[in-house]
């Protein structure tokens, strides 16, 4: 598979968002994608870029803080003339790239003040045919707005035009929502890359001698270069090696080699950085992502003065997070000072080596994988479901007092698998219940052991072998009219012994009949082999079929089981949910039955599993979750009696 690809960034201050876009345009050209990167921000050296279209945009910037004010290379504001030329140039770089793959840098978490930019990127990009896959690329840490409204209409538009939001970090040190208040209807759309390494040279092993300070490539810098040449003073026993950035005016990088002392080596930034800094006692630095994938790469200790004027709050954040696993001390900018710094650096070197984290770093190559993974898995995952009327009627059944309630089942569990630990830690993560329909034949014994761990999971007897009976031409069933009453009697009543055996007090006696078929004579039978329940799928007639049996059926299935098997049209989805909570406000559904969601762990594919979580997700956000399947059924007292010993 060769994908056209188009990243779009445009960096205001430092190159950092450059450098990563572009270590992300290198890794998808390597695998033999089609690669174009268009940069709206300050021209910056780039390096192997050779396999990479690059496109400049007129190029804007800001100064300090002030990133409302877009700023030309003269340092003049940009007039709409300008803005246009840009919008312009990019719209045809769109056209001429015509990409499977669309990658907007930090938008639409940041950069508001390209928001129209970008937006004329993206409604361009729906209007094609085929509409690419649209990606959002952020950092690990992002700095989030104090406005509510903001936040909402940054969560909007991703959820309108975005497939996927690529995270450029490790949650084992950064979770997004440490920094990004995240709404639940997006947590489907994250995944996780790792760190961008734009350097995949390996770390060479150096003896550890001398002090290296090193800056972001902005002028923001200057401050922490002059404390760190006072506080050199004290240290007069190792060389220092200062490295400048070269957004730092000539004038400012003369004075500050004038006022080095004589074991002091004031210079530009090099290439070979990460070789310096693998030979370091003690790295000085401000927090910036680019400077703390290196860090995390050498292992050498760090002292970080994060870069935090205009009240940002990114480079303190991302400190913390490694001050608190022992990697770095802090002293504040606001603190900065040359005593402050060099009391730093004294407990940098003291601090005993410890072994690298183990912090995901390869980023790039597992951007190009998820991407590749997205595209292949299914076109109906690249395109925004709609879920209005969905929404429609929910909101009539609020309006109308009428209670909407779901549950969710899982056929065809035997043992602990991997599909079935993302199943159960999908539902951990909405607090969500389910009843797994579990063949009794083949259970095995990491099942009950799994199972003791999930509280609100509960086994369902799913048939006894799930063999299909019915005779050639019929559609399948295991206890279906055509085999003798007494013999699936005796098979039901060996399945629930049996499960119970294997499964205790995570059993329900709820009989799931495989392909959802059941004889009609065996029914009223149930309840003498003890069951208490019966699951099947469509809308029930009856809540008690038989004297008590209490029957919670399912209702909407995402899977196409007689197409590809991989996932339904969503629209067809979406309907089928919409249609069964419309047919229980309009009374012609029994109102008080749980509409059922099935699922089949065993055979989801991605596109399966994003579906099913973008629903979850879509509902707790109105508050609704899965019920545990033991409350649907009303036995809650009986189960908690077995959990409890009694």
């Amino acid at each position: 598979m060769s994908l056209r690809v188009l990243i779009a960034v445009t960096h205001l201050l430092g190159a950092g968002h450059l450098t990563r876009a572009a270590a992300l345009a290198r890794a998808f050209a390597r695998k033999g994608h089609t690669a174009t990167l268009v940069s709206g921000g300050s021209p910056a050296r780039l390096t192997d870029l050779e396999n990479v279209t690059f496109v400049q945009l007129p190029p804007v910037r800001t100064v300090g803080t002030d990133f409302k004010t877009l700023l030309g290379d003269d340092l003049a504001p940009v007039d709409e003339a300008y803005l246009e030329r840009r919008r312009v140039l990019l719209l045809d770089t769109l056209k001429t790239a015509r990409p499977d793959l669309l990658i907007t840098e930090l938008f639409p978490f940041g950069r508001r003040v390209l928001a129209d930019e970008f937006s004329t990127l993206l409604d361009a990009a729906r209007r094609m045919s085929p509409r690419p896959l649209v990606l959002s690329s952020i950092r690990d840490i992002l700095v989030a707005s104090s406005k509510a409204s903001r936040l909402a209409e940054t969560h909007e538009r991703v959820l309108r035009d975005y497939d996927a939001v690529l995270v450029h970090g490790d949650p084992e040190l950064a979770p997004l929502e440490a920094s990004w208040p995240l709404d639940e209807r997006i947590r489907p759309l994250i995944r996780y890359t790792g760190y961008v390494d734009e350097n995949d040279d390996s770390v060479p092993v150096n003896r550890r001698h001398g002090i290296v300070v090193s800056g972001g490539s902005s002028a923001a810098s200057l401050p922490l270069y002059r404390a760190a040449l006072a506080a050199a003073q004290d240290f007069a026993d190792r060389p220092w090696r200062i490295l400048v950035g070269r957004g730092v005016a000539d004038t400012e990088f003369l004075a500050l080699q004038e006022s080095a002392p004589a074991h002091v080596t004031v210079e530009r930034a090099r290439p070979d950085f990460r070789a310096l800094l693998s030979g370091a006692e003690v790295s000085v630095s401000q927090a910036g992502y680019n400077t703390v994938v290196d860090l995390l790469r050498c292992g050498v200790p760090s002292v970080l003065v994060p870069f935090e004027a205009g009240s940002e709050t990114e480079q303190r954040l991302r400190a913390e997070r490694l001050a608190a696993r022992g990697l770095a001390e802090i002293v504040p900018e606001a603190a900065l000072s040359p005593r402050r710094l060099a009391d730093a650096i004294r407990r940098g070197l003291a601090r005993p080596s410890s072994p690298t984290p183990a912090i995901a770093l390869d980023g790039a190559m597992r951007t190009v994988a998820i991407a590749e993974s997205l595209v292949s898995s299914s076109p109906a995952l690249h395109r925004t479901i709609d879920w209005s009327s969905l929404d429609r009627a929910l909101d009539q059944a609020r309006e109308r007092g009428i209670p909407v309630r779901f549950w969710w089942r899982d056929d065809d569990a035997v043992a602990d698998t991997p599909q079935l630990d993302r199943l159960l830690g999908l539902a951990r993560r909405y607090d969500a219940g389910i009843g797994l329909a579990v063949i009794p034949e083949g259970i095995e014994a990491s099942l009950a052991k799994r199972l003791a761990e999930e509280p609100k999971v509960f086994a369902l007897v799913h048939g006894w072998s799930h063999a299909d009976h019915a005779p050639a031409g019929e559609k399948k069933a295991e206890f279906g009219p055509h085999r003798a009453l007494d013999r699936m009697a005796t098979e039901a009543e060996r399945a629930l012994h049996v499960a119970r055996e294997h499964l205790g007090s995570r059993l329900l006696p709820v009989f799931v009949p495989p392909w959802n078929r059941i004889s009609r004579d065996l029914v009223p039978g149930l309840t003498d082999l003890g069951f208490r329940g019966l699951s099947t799928f469509t809308d029930r007639k009856n809540a008690q079929p038989a004297p008590g049996l209490v029957q919670v059926n399912t209702h909407v299935d995402p899977i196409d089981w007689h197409g590809t098997r991989s996932l339904a049209d969503p629209a067809l989805i979406v309907a089928a949910l919409a249609g069964a909570v419309e047919r229980r406000v309009a009374g012609v559904a029994d109102p008080e039955e749980p509409i059922g969601f099935l699922t089949h762990h065993l055979v989801h594919d991605d596109v399966i599993w994003a579906l099913c979580e973008r629903l979850i997700a879509r509902l707790a956000v109105r508050g609704i979750g899965f019920l545990c399947p033991d409350a649907c059924f009303g036995l809650e007292t009986r189960s908690q009696l077995r959990s409890n010993g009694d």
